[in-house]
């Protein structure tokens, strides 16, 4: 398991920086804190995102938010070694020969296309099954990656009805100044929460999912194209040197 400490540091600069500014303007962070304006903010944003996501997308959007601090594994070339492998094996055993292969193999994936070059070992069937595998894949992710950039989109609008509650609150209390502080700081604050969120959390976080499935794609695609090689018995060198431009 490896962290992703850039992850780390990108969160932590981005917030030291708010409250920085905030500090070097003769703010205190406690001056940030607002109890209504962090309810209408996160509750609205989390409740209008949820709304929008069917259940099986939602399940998966939780389930691939540790991608931005444990990254999937996309080891390419350990990968193309593998594919190698098959190759030599398929060659000097026959494709017969990889069902050893098939136990060893953690990833379902290419567990999937090893057991395919096996059973079928035709080079169509395992680019139909294959890249369908591999496009439904993808619109599984992406589907569930707009829930965050959703909640990216929903809180900065969520924040401005925050403030417009806010000023509600003002205009009600004109006649008691010990009233008005209470409204305003909902009013700003709210629209502050509501625009940081999204530009320092949420959409970052959509987009750094992006990049993890687009990685994860490309490796697939590159054992759709290795899988199709050892089934046209091509030599293991020449199949390295072709798959060698998947490497990022």
């Amino acid at each position: 398991m490896k962290l992703d400490v850039l992850s780390f540091f990108g969160i932590i600069l981005a917030f030291a920086a708010l409250l920085g500014g905030n500090f070097l303007e003769g703010g205190a962070w406690q001056q940030l804190l607002n109890g209504p304006a962090a309810l209408i903010v996160f509750g609205g944003t989390l409740g209008a995102a949820i709304l929008q996501t069917p259940a099986a997308s939602l399940k998966r959007a939780l389930s691939i938010l540790r991608w931005i601090i444990v990254p999937p594994e996309v080891d390419h070339k350990k990968t193309i070694q593998k594919i190698s492998n098959w190759a030599k094996i398929s060659r000097r055993y026959g494709l017969l020969g990889l069902e050893d292969q098939v136990t060893k193999e953690n990833d379902p994936y290419i567990k999937k296309a090893l057991k395919l070059l096996i059973d079928e070992g035709s080079p169509q069937t395992l680019r139909r099954v294959l890249e369908a595998d591999l496009i439904l894949g993808e619109q599984r992710d992406q589907d569930a990656i707009k829930f965050y950039s959703s909640m990216g989109g929903y809180a900065p609008t969520i924040g401005i009805i925050g403030a417009v509650m806010g000023l509600i609150y003002v205009m009600r209390n004109l006649a008691d100044p010990s009233e008005l502080g209470v409204g305003i700081a909902i009013a700003f604050i709210a629209t502050i929460y509501g625009v940081a969120v999204a530009n320092l959390l949420f959409l970052p976080i959509a987009n750094k999912l992006t990049i993890h499935s687009n990685n994860q794609s490309h490796l697939k695609e590159l054992v759709i194209e290795g899988a199709i090689y050892v089934a046209d018995g091509e030599n293991p060198r020449s199949i390295e040197l072709k798959l060698d431009g998947y490497i990022v």
